[in-house]
């Protein structure tokens, strides 16, 4: 079988889908793959990194050519993830391709059903179940790292201040206190990225769970006197909550935002607009030259006056609505992106034939699209389209 990859197509987009690093192992399983010539570059994977791992690799310089000769097309953003120039790619698919990338499966329905209606059978990364089974395909998990990391560095940059403690000739300058809400997995390398740079670190989540995870990284956590109910899904994300547990959190939250020097938010639920859990009030009481950086602004933000993918300076306070921030660290997120991939597909196809076992959790959850219809089960429900006959 070919996996192609095509050069990422999103407006600034850095990352590559496959690594130069994961070539032999696809080889050895059987694959031959056809790589766009300049996809990695960016990336830091030039072409010659790719050719150098032997006959079973092809530098195609048609974007067209990669995705006719390909049985897989193994893609970061497709169409759906990307809102902007993925619906180009849409005539390059053929009937029974397989897809494989970040597809935004809770988006639009409309594009969801135009994928499915090009007739590829599509694997959507971000629907992997949080099981130890499939931890090393884990994408999202992978991506949010990345996140996680970045933006901190980014509110760093954008600081007027020090984040570390120094001791100078100057005197003693005390440590920035930079507070962190949502501690899935980019909350929680924010927290340790953080730390690491020297801030003294807050963080909140409304799971209960969350509490050991942020104190063994050095972090105080923030407990309010208010709980919320089924907090989390069987899946380890939060549940959303009524308005009500939103407006008591915001009461109680808007003390530790305004003693903070940055904070952070990554309170994202799959497949809802994100919660406001910092008001336009909250970033007033704020010092200026503070710094917010809204991870979850791609679907609203956390923030009451994050505008998505702009960063703006309002009551002195800098809110970054940054999107797409695992780009900024394209190295590692392709070389992370391709390992989990790379064990998806090796898990995905046996003998050279495409395993379509539904009886499998990580076929069954991850499977999009197939024979010209949307089949998975959880989108079918989001979307409250019919059951399939089965």
């Amino acid at each position: 079988m070919i996996i192609g990859v095509p050069k990422e197509n999103y407006p600034g987009e850095r990352r590559v889908a496959l690594v130069p690093a994961v070539l032999p192992t696809l080889i050895k399983a059987g694959f031959e793959v056809h790589i766009q010539s300049g996809a990695g570059i960016e990336a830091g994977y030039p072409d010659s990194q790719y050719a150098d791992k032997g006959a079973n690799i092809k530098i195609v310089a048609d974007r067209a050519a990669v995705f006719a000769a390909a049985d897989i097309v193994v893609q970061i953003l497709c169409y759906g993830s990307n809102d902007v120039t993925g619906k180009q790619d849409v005539p390059l698919f053929r009937r029974d391709q397989i897809l494989v990338g970040f597809l935004r499966p809770f988006g639009s329905a409309d594009v969801v059903q135009e994928i499915a209606h090009a007739g590829v059978t599509a694997f959507a990364v971000e629907l992997m179940p949080r099981s130890t089974r499939a931890q090393s395909m884990d994408a999202l998990s992978s991506m949010g790292t990345v996140c996680g990391y970045k933006a901190v560095l980014m509110a760093a940059d954008h600081l007027p201040r020090f984040l570390p403690m120094l001791t100078t000739a100057a005197g003693t300058i005390t440590p920035a206190r930079v507070f962190v809400i949502g501690c899935g997995v980019a909350g929680l390398q924010a927290i340790a990225t953080a730390r690491r740079l020297g801030a003294v670190i807050s963080a909140y989540d409304l799971r209960p769970a969350a509490k050991e995870q942020v104190q063994s990284l050095g972090g105080r956590f923030v407990e309010l006197p208010i709980e919320a109910k089924d907090a989390q899904d069987a899946r380890g994300y939060a549940r959303a909550q009524d308005e009500d547990f939103y407006r008591r959190q915001r009461e109680l939250l808007g003390k530790v935002v305004q003693e903070s020097d940055v904070v952070i938010t990554a309170a994202v639920i799959p497949g809802k607009k994100s919660p406001i859990l910092v008001t336009e009030d909250m970033v007033k009481g704020m010092a200026p030259g503070s710094v917010i950086l809204d991870l979850a602004s791609e679907r609203g933000g956390n923030c009451e006056i994050t505008e998505t993918g702009k960063t703006v300076v309002k009551h002195g306070v800098t809110i970054i609505g940054a999107i797409n921030v695992a780009t900024g660290v394209p190295y590692h997120a392709s070389m992370m992106y391709a390992r989990n991939v790379t064990a998806f597909l090796t898990h995905l196809i046996k003998d050279q034939k495409l395993n379509l076992n539904l009886e499998d959790e990580i076929v069954r959850e991850t499977l999009l699209t197939h024979g010209g219809e949307i089949v998975n089960n959880r989108v079918r429900e989001f979307f409250k389209l019919p059951a399939l006959a089965s």
